[in-house]
C-alpha cells in the first residue's frame, strides 16, 4: 500500500529555482512519486502509513557524489561500519562512488582496476545499507587502459571513472585516457588539488583541468589542499560545463571563493556540494547539511541554490532520475524543519543562521527508514507517522 505525507509547509522539487511543489501533500507507491496534490484530498484510510509533517519542510533526498566506498557498509580508511546508514540520518539518500581507492592493496594494473570497478558496481546493485541507493564501481584510470577497456566496462554496466590517482607520472598524461573514459560514455570525475593521502597524486590545478575536461572537478575547493585563487578563476570562467563540486572535506574559504565566481558569473548551474568522505579528514553523517549551512550563512548561496546542489543539479550532471520532488521520480524525501532551539522559522532559516537543520523522516524507495534522525536535532514542529486503522 501507499504512504501519504500531509500538512507540508516549506517545500523545494530539486530545481534551481526552488520551485516548491504544487500542492501541499504528496502519495508514493511502488517506489516513485505516484500523486500530488492538497491534504484536504487525501483519505488516511486508504494508505499504509501518514506521515503528518506539521507544516515541516519537504525536500528531494540528498545524493552525495563525493563518496569514497569500498565493500558492504565499512570504511577501511577509518575503520568504521555502518557509516552509509549513518548519513542516512544526515539526509544522503543516494551516494555516487567517488572511486574504490580505499580498498586495502586496490590493484594499479588494467585488469585489476577493470575488476575492481566491475566487483563494486555488481555488489551494490541491490544492497541499499539503511535504505541508502548506492551508485559504485567507479574505475580508477590507470595507464594502458584502452577504449576496448571502457568498452567492456560500461557493457558489465560501468559508468563512472576517476582521474587523479593513477600511476601517470605528470597530470597531463590523463588527457586522453579522460577523454576515451568519456567518449565511451563514462561519466569521469577528476581529482582536484594537492594530494590527499599518501602516495597518491601530485597536485592538479587549472591547466591540467582544462585540458583534460572531465565532467566533475571533484572537490574543486581541495581534497583537502586547495587550489590558488587564479586557478579557481580559470576553473570557472574557462571550464565550460565542468561540474564544480564543493566539498566539507575541503578548504572552506576556497570553497566560499568559487561560490562567488560561479554567482558572480552566472555559472550556480555547476555547482555541486558533497562530503569527500570518508577519507583521512574522517566520516562525517552530517557532512552534506554543514556544507550546505556553511555556504549558505557564510557565502553567497541562497538556501534554494544549496538544496539544489545536492539533490536536482547531481542527477542532471550524473543523469539520474532522482534528485527531484515530480510525478514518476523515485521516491527519496525528507521531511526538514529548524531544529529545536533555533529562532529560525523552518529549514530554509536554519541554514541562513548556520544552523543544521533537523531530520526529522527520511523516505527511500518509497519506505519509511526513520521518523526521527539520530545525528540532528529533533525537528522545532511534531511531526508524525501515523498508521490508520
Amino acid at each position: 500500500m501507499s504512504i501519504a505525507v500531509v500538512r507540508i509547509g516549506s517545500s523545494h522539487t530539486g530545481d534551481l529555482a526552488g520551485t516548491p511543489l504544487d500542492g501541499d501533500a504528496l502519495v508514493l507507491e511502488d517506489e516513485r512519486i505516484a500523486w500530488i496534490g492538497t491534504s484536504e484530498e487525501v483519505r488516511p484510510a486508504d494508505h499504509r502509513l501518514v506521515v503528518d509533517a506539521a507544516g515541516a519542510g519537504v525536500v528531494p533526498g540528498f545524493i552525495d557524489s563525493h563518496v569514497h566506498v569500498t565493500f558492504g557498509d565499512y570504511t577501511p580508511r577509518q575503520q568504521t561500519v555502518g557509516f552509509l546508514e549513518s548519513y542516512l540520518h544526515g539526509g544522503m539518500t543516494r551516494a555516487i562512488s567517488a572511486s574504490e581507492v580505499h580498498v586495502p592493496g586496490r590493484p594499479t594494473d588494467p585488469a585489476g582496476v577493470k575488476a575492481l570497478a566491475v566487483a563494486a558496481e555488481r555488489c551494490f546493485r541491490s544492497y541499499r545499507p539503511g535504505g541508502v541507493t548506492v551508485h559504485a564501481g567507479s574505475v580508477i584510470l590507470e595507464p594502458g587502459l584502452t577504449d576496448a577497456d571502457f568498452a567492456e566496462l560500461r557493457q558489465a554496466g560501468v559508468w563512472l571513472a576517476k582521474a587523479g590517482f593513477g600511476a601517470f607520472p605528470d597530470p597531463m598524461g590523463y588527457v586522453p585516457v579522460v577523454q576515451a573514459a568519456r567518449q565511451a560514455g563514462l561519466v569521469v570525475m577528476c581529482h582536484t588539488g594537492g594530494g590527499s593521502i599518501p602516495g597518491s597524486q601530485r597536485a592538479i590545478g587549472a591547466e591540467a583541468l582544462l585540458a583534460m575536461q572531465p565532467d566533475v572537478a571533484g572537490h574543486v575547493n581541495g581534497g583537502p589542499t586547495a587550489m590558488s585563487d587564479e586557478d579557481n578563476q580559470r576553473v570557472v570562467l574557462e571550464g565550460g560545463d565542468m561540474a564544480l563540486q564543493l566539498v566539507q572535506a575541503g578548504n572552506l574559504r576556497s570553497a566560499i571563493d568559487i561560490a562567488h565566481l560561479a554567482l558572480e558569473h552566472h555559472q550556480e548551474h555547476r555547482l555541486l556540494l558533497a562530503s569527500d568522505t570518508p577519507t583521512g579528514t574522517g566520516m562525517i553523517p552530517l557532512a552534506l547539511l554543514r556544507t550546505m549551512a556553511e555556504l549558505v550563512s557564510l557565502g553567497p548561496l541562497s538556501p534554494e541554490l544549496a538544496l539544489a546542489a545536492v539533490t536536482g543539479s547531481v542527477a542532471r550532471v550524473y543523469d539520474l532520475p532522482a534528485g527531484r520532488l515530480a510525478l514518476g521520480a523515485p521516491a527519496d524525501l525528507l521531511v526538514l524543519d529548524a531544529p529545536v532551539g533555533s529562532v529560525a522559522k523552518d529549514w530554509k532559516g536554519a541554514l541562513r543562521l548556520g544552523d543544521l537543520p533537523a531530520v526529522a523522516v527520511a523516505l527511500t524507495a518509497g519506505e519509511l527508514r526513520f521518523a526521527r534522525s539520530r545525528n540532528t536535532p529533533p525537528p522545532s514542529r511534531p511531526v508524525t507517522v501515523v498508521h490508520p486503522a
